[in-house]
């Protein structure tokens, strides 16, 4: 099959191509060889006396001990609890940056912009201290409040650009309904673009989840600080680079089935958006179309 985008490769251009791939692997298998080796290799301390290499089995016998998971498990838990609350509350505040953004009131939709353009510059971290020593709340809701502020606001302006990106028809036939604008975006539009934005959205809170780590700065027992500092100063800084090892595991663990979720959506919600078929939403202009949408997400005969 010809490709419309480049020609079909001939065989030098398909020799050079594999032997490139083969030498890319042997380089990858290499580093990580040369990784493994540099880790398993006796530590010399600063005294001259040797250690145990990072990969011997006296740094990892801790993990044996149920008490340790227990700790672990609780700080997962408290970062779970953190990235949950923080989401649904981010998710809520997109939503209002989302109508003030795209309010018809200059008097909403400026402040508005202002608000979100200065939450996105805004550095998490330093959210995260100033929500902590200008408010006094404690560790859990300043690290809570400053990721649903600054995550809020980008799924706020995801959520604008759903809007922005329907058909003019879906608000017109709304109108042309007797539905008001409030309305014709809460019944109307707003679906839509929940449905389109929707793999961005959990992208997003992919990068949500990873910043709990930040509270690690404020004291919050999230898993990075349970792990590399509870946990390491109970066994000793022998066990750091084991600690480390399974926080990062378990981090990229959580990230991936995240990741896995929105790759998931995002072959079922936006871009099947339009098309007709027995199991695809349709996206129908006039006022028939809209008004048929507005019964089947509320359920009543008709909107007002």
């Amino acid at each position: 099959m010809t490709s419309v985008l480049y020609d079909a490769p001939g065989p030098r251009a398909r020799r050079r191509s594999l032997i490139i791939s083969i030498v890319g692997v042997i380089a990858i298998v290499g580093g990580l060889v040369a990784l493994v080796m540099g880790l398993a290799a006796p530590r010399v301390l600063p005294n001259g006396a040797e250690s145990p290499g990072l990969l011997d089995g006296s740094r990892w016998d801790i993990f044996l001990d149920v008490q340790i998971w227990r700790l672990i498990g609780e700080g997962l838990l408290a970062t779970l609890r953190m990235a949950g609350v923080a989401a649904v509350f981010a998710i809520i505040v997109g939503i209002l940056f989302s109508f003030g953004r795209s309010a018809n009131s200059r008097w909403i939709r400026l402040p508005s912009t202002v608000l979100l353009e200065f939450f996105r510059g805004m550095p998490v971290l330093l959210m995260i201290l100033f929500i902590l020593l200008v408010l006094g709340v404690e560790p859990f809701w300043a690290g809570t409040s400053a990721l649903a502020i600054y995550n809020g606001a980008i799924i706020g302006e995801a959520l604008r650009a759903g809007i922005q990106a329907l058909p003019a028809g879906q608000r017109e036939s709304g109108l042309a309904l007797g539905l008001t604008r409030l309305r014709t975006r809460f019944i109307i539009e707003f679906p839509q673009a929940f449905r389109q934005m929707l793999p961005i959205i959990i992208a997003q809170l992919v990068v949500l989840l990873k910043d709990t780590a930040l509270a690690y700065i404020v004291g919050y027992p999230e898993l990075l600080r349970t792990t590399t500092t509870y946990i390491a100063n109970y066994v000793g800084n022998r066990y750091m680079f084991s600690l480390f090892f399974v926080a990062l595991a378990i981090y990229l663990v959580m990230n991936l089935i995240l990741s896995w979720v929105a790759r998931f959506v995002a072959r079922r919600s936006g871009p099947k958006l339009g098309k007709t078929g027995p199991e695809t939403p349709t996206v129908l202009d006039g006022p028939d179309g809209v008004k048929a949408a507005a019964e089947s997400s509320w359920g009543s005969g008709h909107p007002n």
